[in-house]
């Protein structure tokens, strides 16, 4: 029976190998325990409300909501769960998406289990981590738009912004996204328009390469 001082740690990844690579490694720490394991934001948000845990790792690229939005909303409702990103993406506008969203730490795939260990001790003590492949390229600058609490581009959108951008990036016309939504085509190519506006791209495919690679949006 593990005791008062165990850190509880439910794993986020619609890989079950990365769990169950993960949790073997956790398993060589006593005072940590995985209690849960999810594949998607949905099954993460409905398990946290049934159980209390100290720390998500979690994947960026995942069904229904990709992982930058869900450690948003899992830091507003519960500002005292650590969030470990735990991703494929190793550019810098990923890394600063997570980060104001309300990540503590930023591990990247292909770091050592040893590595894993170490960031999740240093989120435990209340210290941000960021992967060694990543420090050489993290600037001032992102660190003081994070401390300042700057939004990123992707919070700046609104929920119906967030659907139309991942509809454009799953190929839908306006037609068929206008379906989809209830909404009319004119409607949508307002928000396709308010898109590209705020977002500073000059069509549709400059979208998608912005969502993709940014890692705000996953690809069919």
């Amino acid at each position: 029976m593990p005791g008062d001082d165990t850190f509880r740690i439910v794993l986020a990844d619609d890989h079950s190998l990365i769990r169950h690579g993960i949790k073997n490694l956790i398993k060589k720490h006593g005072q940590l325990q995985v209690v849960g394991e999810v594949s998607d934001g949905e099954e993460l948000l409905d398990f946290l409300k049934i159980e209390p845990v100290d720390m998500v790792i979690l994947d960026i690229s995942m069904r229904k909501i990709n992982g930058v939005e869900v450690a948003g909303r899992v830091k507003k409702k519960y500002p005292g769960i650590k969030i470990l990103m735990l991703t494929m993406h190793d550019s810098q506008q990923v890394f600063y998406n997570a980060m104001v969203a309300g990540a503590d730490g930023y591990l990247l795939k292909d770091d050592s289990g040893e590595e894993l260990l170490i960031a999740i001790e240093k989120v435990q003590n209340g210290k941000k981590y960021i992967s060694p492949t990543l420090t050489d390229d993290i600037t001032d600058d992102v660190f003081r738009m994070h401390r300042d609490g700057k939004k990123s581009l992707y919070q700046e959108l609104s929920k119906r912004e967030k659907q139309v951008l991942q509809l454009v990036v799953d190929g839908n016309t306006s037609k068929e996204m206008a379906e989809h939504l209830g909404l009319s085509p004119r409607t949508i190519d307002h928000h396709r328009s308010r898109l590209l506006k705020k977002l500073n791209k000059k069509n549709s495919v400059d979208l998608v390469n912005f969502a993709v690679r940014s890692g705000l949006i996953n690809s069919s």
